[in-house]
């Protein structure tokens, strides 16, 4: 025969049964305008602080997340610095109100830049999220891993950086959805359209690179 069972307070599972909730360690409200700007930042530098600045700036944007990956799939593992010290770095880097380092994608267990962007808008309806990068990933975007999901899932903002802005122009991702191109005199409305959309910003330029970093200490120690 079945059990009865009488009505009571609920009881929750097992705490071993129990999925941990996820701490972000940042809170966000719909309608905010967030970027988010990815990178393995190894080592973070004065001109990545210049492409997150300008993006806030010139995006109208209330909060920019520096999202420190723990291991880009596009670069060796030998030549990566502990997630740890890239994230204190990045902190110290990441100047004024509205500026966010997170290493939520080694607590998210995320490899790919498409899988962190659905997680962040399924978590957070109604936030109007910008992915932001420098005009050296829009030249070799083609090569991660859903990028044109990504184009299609978010507005993209390409801040522009030395050596590479022309060529970044002509890259394959930027042929791909010439299109969806905006003027950069409408670049405050980015966050509000429907992707595809993308601006390319020009500015000053900021010569630092985390290549030519991590080479000028590798003669150091040498």
């Amino acid at each position: 025969m079945a059990r009865m069972w009488f009505a009571g307070p609920a009881r929750r599972p097992p705490a071993a049964g129990r999925p941990k909730a996820l701490r972000l360690g940042f809170t966000l409200e719909p309608g905010m305008r967030v970027g988010l700007f990815g990178g393995s930042f190894n080592p973070p530098h004065e001109g990545h602080a210049h492409v997150a600045e300008t993006a806030k700036r010139r995006l109208n944007l209330d909060r920019v997340i520096w999202l420190v990956s723990p291991q880009n799939p596009l670069k060796s593992r030998d030549e990566t610095a502990d997630l740890a010290e890239r994230v204190a770095q990045a902190r110290a880097l990441a100047r004024g109100p509205g500026m966010i380092v997170s290493d939520l994608e080694s607590r998210l267990g995320s490899a790919y830049t498409i899988d962190t962007v659905r997680t962040l808008k399924a978590r957070f309806p109604g936030v109007k999220f910008v992915w932001i990068m420098g005009a050296d990933s829009l030249a070799g975007f083609h090569r991660w891993r859903g990028w044109t999901q990504i184009m299609r899932e978010t507005p993209v903002a390409v801040v522009s950086r030395p050596w590479i802005s022309l060529k970044s122009r002509f890259a394959p991702a930027a042929r791909r959805f010439a299109a969806f191109r905006l003027p950069s005199q409408q670049a405050r409305t980015l966050a509000d359209r429907e992707p595809p959309a993308w601006v390319f910003l020009f500015g000053r330029f900021n010569f630092q690179s985390s290549t030519q970093l991590r080479e000028r200490l590798r003669r150091s120690r040498s």
